[in-house]
């Protein structure tokens, strides 16, 4: 797909733009309505999400002049969506991008406007490292909205402590140990929704295969100085093994999402759940009775190359603006961009949980679970296996995953599958 988009896109892309703004005063003043198209997967009820489109209202308002025509994807069908519509050269006006992986093959295809002329507008609040992820040859194509880290474990202190454990296992032969006592005490230890396939990929994968060979193994993967049947990287893909044998997630995982995990864990189903740091916005900011969970990182491997102190984090939702729009829509869309993309969002994601990658003054009203989350998470970043590897070679991911908590296949036969799929990706 990596090979195709670019391949497609460079046949029949457009010119590439600049960004230039402008027009979008002249056609208010004209009274001239432009409609963008923006594509989103904020169909989901985060507290993030929320914020977004109610960003989007705001902007609106502010210009009446232009109008923004969403398309609500779920996220679990975003990013195959949008490769889609970029094969064909087809994407909205105003898209959700990814960083790394995710971006490069757009901007190899023509398809993303470079930004670099109005990047002033956030410099004093966006680190490089914040951008650096949605740059592309020394070119910026999006400006992130959020600063992800996708594997917090969310606790049940009650049901930790009638097994014994006062507080979150720091070795993995003690968090193997819980789960087996969790499980002996008739509850079910981990909620998971993996009917959309990557939380097993990117809220599991990510991290646990950063616990056994370290930070730096997926970019080795990519370079060929390392391969996913590296004895450490099965051992790592053997612990969804493991948990499934030890059956440590609900019967019905594979038929529940994602947010029905959160509720599942939310009602007192289970004593765990794995997922982002965004989800702290319905698990305890949002919750009555949010005292009663904690947070944890994956406990330590022994013998493991990786910082157990570290979080698998990405910055997210990127706002990118399409290649080759006329002037008006260009400029609208710029509008947009400098508008959507501020302080004042930025502080409202903060108000209500969510990190961010931006340096702004954090609201007297943020919660104070924001903090303990941002304690957690600030000892150094991990990488997210889907913003390194390919979409192609993320899928066998996924559906190798998935394969072994109903039996099948094995966390052997998964890392040559794996191997296999990134070899065929350089030829």
């Amino acid at each position: 797909m990596v090979t195709m988009l670019a391949t497609v896109g460079v046949a029949c892309g457009k010119k590439e733009g600049t960004a230039t703004s402008g027009g979008a005063a002249a056609t208010a003043a004209a009274g001239e309505t432009v409609t963008l198209t923006m594509m989103h997967p904020w169909t989901s009820p985060n507290v993030d999400n929320d914020a977004y489109k109610a960003r989007i209202e705001e902007f609106e308002k502010k210009f009446p002049n232009i109008k923004i025509k969403q398309d609500g994807v779920p996220s679990a069908q975003y990013k195959t969506k949008l490769r889609t519509l970029a094969a064909g050269n087809n994407l909205s006006d105003i898209n959700v991008v990814w960083p790394g992986a995710d971006i490069t093959p757009l901007v190899a295809g023509n398809l993303l406007m470079p930004i670099d002329s109005i990047m002033d507008n956030w410099k004093n609040i966006l680190p490089e490292d914040a951008l650096a992820g949605m740059k592309v040859d020394g070119k910026q194509y999006a400006i992130p909205t959020k600063q992800s880290f996708v594997d917090i474990i969310y606790y049940n202190k009650e049901m930790f402590a009638k097994v014994g454990y006062t507080e979150f296992p720091k070795t993995y032969d003690n968090f193997i140990d819980a789960i087996k006592k969790l499980k002996a005490a008739g509850m079910t230890p981990i909620a998971m929704g993996n009917k959309e396939k990557w939380p097993l990929q990117s809220s599991y994968m990510s991290i646990i295969g950063d616990r056994f060979v370290g930070s730096d193994f997926l970019n080795q993967v990519l370079n060929k100085q390392a391969k996913f049947t590296d004895p450490e990287y099965v051992k790592a893909l053997g612990v969804i093994e493991e948990l499934t044998k030890l059956s440590a997630f609900n019967t019905d995982m594979n038929n529940m999402d994602s947010v029905q995990a959160q509720d599942y864990f939310i009602q007192g189903k289970a004593a765990m759940h794995i997922s982002s740091s965004t989800v702290d916005g319905r698990v305890r900011i949002n919750n009555k009775e949010g005292d009663k969970f904690g947070i944890a990182l994956f406990p330590s491997v022994t013998g493991g190359k990786g910082n157990p102190e570290k979080s698998a984090g990405v910055v997210q939702y990127g706002i990118s603006i399409s290649n080759g729009l006329d002037e008006k829509k260009k400029a609208a869309a710029i509008e947009f961009l400098k508008f959507f993309v501020g302080e004042d969002l930025y502080k409202t994601l903060i108000s209500k949980g969510v990190v961010v990658p931006a340096k702004v003054e954090i609201p007297q009203d943020a919660s104070p679970y924001l903090k303990e989350m941002m304690a957690l998470t600030g000892k150094g970043i991990a990488p997210v296996f889907d913003s390194v590897i390919p979409a192609q070679v993320v899928d066998v991911m996924q559906n190798g995953l998935q394969a072994l908590t109903v039996g099948k296949g094995s966390a052997e036969q998964l890392a040559k599958d794996l191997q296999s799929s990134i070899d065929n990706l350089k030829k």
